[in-house]
């Protein structure tokens, strides 16, 4: 009998863990924009041109079927640089050279976590050529980099597709008809859940955010301290400021690790 008692709970545990539902773990870093309600309202400044219009319209719809918040495009507020702009994220293209980078993610932060601003940016000189002049992967890149920009981390960097914009599966060459990882998935909007299931005292979203938004934040200041990390065709770069407050880009390399990043 105890024999039998022990196998129904073993059987009943396996049965909760088989059943339950898989737990996102993709966050960045815990980064997320701070808010004081769910669902929140985040302003994507369109900086864009030409075809670049349309794959932004189709990101901000994408990621705005998650529960908890809603991408609002307004008019862009970056100069050709494309300078972030407090309480919002700036989403630009522009033939930004030959650097080796495809796409940059970049948010500032305060207090360890929270975002206080952000920038997409989508490299022409490489997306112009014809390895990577296609709309599946203009996608990929565009939804991807605007997900880190509210704390979305990669679903993988192995090359497979997870079916997500997340991953880093590559649209071009033979695969360039392939619409895979061109959206978010259920895997996404699972992780966003996750990310904002808490809400903060105050909030960094325009128009509410603060003026000052640290070191980062200001034209000019200089980091004391950088880190980088480098994994195949994904680099990190965390900038540190005297005040705590940081920089963080994600680096999406057309070619392979490079040295130096050009910020536009």
């Amino acid at each position: 009998m105890k024999r039998l008692l022990t196998t129904l709970i073993a059987g009943l545990a396996l049965f909760a863990i088989v059943a339950s539902p898989a737990s996102a773990s993709h966050s960045w870093g815990g980064y997320h924009w701070a808010r004081t309600a769910n669902p929140f309202s985040l302003n994507v400044g369109n900086n864009v041109a030409g075809s670049w219009n349309t794959y932004l319209a189709t990101a901000n719809a994408d990621w705005s079927v998650s529960s908890v918040m809603d991408l609002a495009s307004v008019p862009g507020s970056a100069n050709k640089r494309c300078a972030m702009t407090v309480g919002t994220v700036q989403v630009c293209n522009g033939t930004y050279g030959n650097n080796g980078w495809l796409g940059l993610a970049t948010i500032n932060i305060t207090g360890g976590t929270h975002i206080t601003q952000g920038s997409a940016k989508m490299n022409d000189t490489y997306f112009n050529t014809a390895k990577y002049n296609n709309p599946n992967e203009k996608l990929h890149v565009i939804c991807q980099e605007i997900g880190h920009t509210f704390g979305q981390g990669h679903t993988s960097e192995d090359g497979s597709s997870q079916n997500t914009c997340m991953d880093y599966f590559s649209n071009t060459g033979a695969n360039a008809t392939n619409t895979v990882s061109t959206h978010p998935n259920q895997h996404d909007y699972d992780q966003l859940a996750s990310i904002y299931a808490h809400l903060d005292s105050s909030s960094t979203l325009a128009p509410s955010a603060p003026a000052s938004t640290g070191m980062a934040g200001r034209a000019g200041a200089l980091p004391y301290r950088t880190e980088r990390s480098d994994d195949g065709n994904h680099s990190v770069i965390v900038e540190r400021f005297i005040d705590g407050s940081a920089r963080v880009t994600d680096v999406l390399w057309a070619d392979g690790p490079r040295a130096v990043v050009s910020r536009g």
